[in-house]
């Protein structure tokens, strides 16, 4: 056991020495070090790992943004109102990127402000990753203008990549550190580091601190993610798919512990596959298909959910029909499987006054009315139908 710790921390000094070494003495944030190319635990396996060459540009020379001067976009005024809105994070206009001459992301506009978490959906190989590792700084885009935290993302250095957190769909950190060690580890990455017991009590692990990374749970590796995201206390977190795979009670979790990020001041973008999730957390959404982004908007009001029509549904008694109900509901109805009744309507309480007081008059029960408005995954469904 002894000779295993020694091995590992004696690994965990050689490699901080090289980093240093290769950035002249300087802390690195482990997306700092794998722009430099230095062999970092933990760092993210993006593809187009050259487009990580902070404080280059395409042509070759050198970028003119000093670390630590990106330009902080301006607090806006949003259409309609006289209040001053929370500055933009993230401002994204005309973003194309193409490979081998087909479009993956094909012109979107996109603005997430300081301090909400925006979710940004959409199918599988709609150019939401695409998207995410140009605004990382993973990946050049091939047209469009792009600010993150007020720097340009393919040209920011190493104060910026200080400032952001990723959490990936899947990372390996070092099995023999315990999630004290590890953290500890990558704390010293970073100029400005959070607290480790703090941060570890963010996530939930201050209980599991000495228990070796490669002995944690599912869920409670998610968490050391996390947590590993916010040791440098950045300003910005990314989280691709940060749940897939837990089962309810770890899903739900995790969203206190996301939900708590936002507590922070924290500012999150989210991709999930999961509708609940979405809704759950997010301020706003953004759907992307085929390369374009379809509709944006709060959870309630995405795509037009907020004045979709109401379904009020039930089932008439054995010999009565839909010609039988008042005329009102009957007006509205629209199916009649047997004697299921669908009625749709946009105001759904004249009729269901009408529906109410036609059943007592005659002593009927209606056990499984129920009233519907089109759900998130409704919504995402039909606006990503055909992509």
């Amino acid at each position: 056991m002894a000779i295993t710790i020694s091995k590992s921390i004696a690994r965990h000094r050689r490699r901080r020495r090289v980093a240093a070494a290769a950035q002249g003495e300087q802390r690195l944030s482990p997306d700092a070090s794998a722009a430099a190319g230095v062999d970092v635990p933990h760092t993210p396996g993006r593809g187009d790992p050259a487009a990580t060459a902070a404080g280059s540009r395409p042509d070759g020379r050198a970028a003119k943004v000093a670390e630590g001067a990106s330009r902080e976009p301006a607090a806006r005024m949003p259409e309609g109102t006289g209040q001053v809105s929370r500055p933009s994070v993230i401002e994204v206009r005309g973003l194309r990127k193409s490979y081998d001459g087909v479009e993956a992301v094909a012109g979107i506009d996109l603005e997430v402000r300081a301090g909400e978490v925006f979710a940004f959906l959409g199918p599988n190989g709609a150019g939401k990753t695409t998207t995410v590792e140009i605004l990382e700084g993973y990946r050049r885009r091939t047209a469009g203008e792009v600010l993150v935290l007020g720097a340009d993302p393919a040209r920011a250095g190493r104060d910026w990549r200080a400032r952001i957190g990723v959490v990936l769909q899947e990372s390996q950190p070092e099995d023999e550190l315990s999630a004290e060690e590890c953290l500890s580890l990558y704390a010293g990455y970073y100029p400005r580091p959070r607290p480790v017991a703090e941060t570890l009590e963010l996530v939930g692990l201050a209980d599991r601190r000495t228990a070796r990374c490669g002995r944690l749970s599912g869920g409670q590796r998610r968490r050391l993610d996390v947590a590993l995201a916010l040791i440098g206390d950045p300003k910005l977190i990314f989280l691709d798919e940060p749940t897939t795979g837990f089962d309810p009670a770890a899903r739900k979790s995790a969203w206190d512990v996301i939900a708590g990020l936002r507590d922070l001041g924290k500012t999150i973008f989210l991709t999930t596959h999961y509708m609940e999730e979405a809704e759950y957390l997010a301020d706003r959404i953004a759907v992307l298909a085929a390369g374009r982004i379809v509709a944006e908007g709060t959870a309630a009001t995405l795509g037009g959910r907020d004045t979709e029509a109401a379904v009020i549904s039930f089932t008439l008694p054995p010999g009565m029909f839909a010609a039988d109900l008042p005329p009102l509901v009957a007006a509205a109805v629209s199916d009649d499987p047997g004697n299921k009744v669908l009625a749709r309507t946009p105001s759904p309480l004249p009729l269901l006054g009408a529906l109410v007081g036609w059943a007592q008059a005659r002593g009927i029960d209606l056990p499984d009315l129920e009233v519907h408005r089109p759900t998130l995954e409704d919504v995402y469904l039909q606006l990503t139908r055909g992509s």
